[in-house]
């Protein structure tokens, strides 16, 4: 496979994992070898992108941006977006367990893989970690507010949302989810509802050529302590993914009559227990699967 092919199904990857509450497309950018190229080609958008475009140099726009990347990348994302939307929010809906266990897999398994970024470890990282997972476990404690299909309510989600999404071990979805945002965001992309799809896409593109420069300088002048509390944002995160919840009360009723309820984690049911290890164990291999693809890709450059 071509070196665009593999960029849009790594593109393919981070978009099915930005569709799940508790999972970050970061993530997989990070464990698939291209979290600094993507950093490096947004955040020139806004910068090196920018000003060329602005002298009509549009050719060295063009590679400023690493234009081909940044393409394939966003194909293999609107794809995923496109195709996998309504089979997740079906999952979600009817087979939450193996869903939220598949990702708990794939989530643990990727604690070690940013760790190790870090060794050897020592007293500040554990204590930036051990922010990272406190922040985490914090944001995806919050109950969901109460639904808003207001245009301006998603553009400002958006923007937020992305943000969380380029950060390993942040959720966008889940902080969508949060805002009340994410089940509009889900009706609308499976309607075709062109005018929420445009002012939530607005939102994002705001919030990423914003957030992405300072995301950047920040990993290349503090990379230790940025990477120690991405890692316990990663941990942190596994709460939300806790494969059995319960509803304790009601939030709202959605326009065709289900129920939006708040969910906390309790004990496993037995007879489940094994069903879902085996999908922690198939997320983990996943996972561990894309970092090696990402491996040997590197060494083959």
């Amino acid at each position: 496979m071509n070196k665009h092919g593999q960029t849009a199904l790594k593109g393919f990857a981070m978009g099915m994992a930005d569709l799940v509450p508790g999972v970050s497309g970061g993530t997989i950018a990070f464990i698939a070898g291209i979290y600094d190229p993507l950093l490096d080609s947004l955040s020139a958008l806004s910068g090196e992108g920018l000003v060329c475009a602005r002298r009509g140099k549009f050719k060295q726009a063009w590679q400023a941006i690493n234009g081909p990347f940044l393409v394939a990348l966003g194909v293999g994302m609107l794809t995923a977006v496109v195709t996998l939307a309504a089979p997740l929010h079906w999952l979600l809906e009817h087979k939450p367990v193996m869903l939220r266990a598949f990702f708990t897999g794939l989530v643990a398994a990727s604690v070690p893989l940013v760790g190790r970024h870090l060794s050897p470890w020592n007293a500040r990282a554990w204590i930036w970690a051990a922010l990272g997972c406190a922040v985490a476990g914090f944001v995806t404690s919050l109950p969901p507010l109460v639904q808003s299909t207001s245009a301006l309510w998603l553009m400002g989600s958006g923007m937020l949302a992305i943000c969380a999404m380029l950060l390993p071990g942040i959720s966008g979805s889940f902080l969508l989810l949060i805002l009340g945002a994410y089940e509009p965001v889900l009706v609308a992309i499976k309607s075709l509802d062109v005018t929420k799809i445009a002012a939530f896409g607005l939102g994002a593109v705001m919030g990423l050529l914003a957030f992405s420069r300072g995301l950047k300088w920040l990993l290349a002048t503090h990379r230790r302590p940025a990477l120690a509390t991405l890692t316990g944002f990663l941990v942190g995160s596994l709460q939300a993914l806790w494969p059995w919840k319960e509803g304790v009360r009601p939030l709202y009723t959605h326009s065709d009559g289900r129920v939006e309820w708040l969910l906390v984690n309790v004990s496993p049911a037995p007879m489940e227990v094994w069903t879902a290890v085996t999908w922690m164990c198939v997320g983990a291999a996943v996972v561990w699967g894309i970092h090696r693809w990402g491996e040997a890709n590197k060494q083959s450059s």
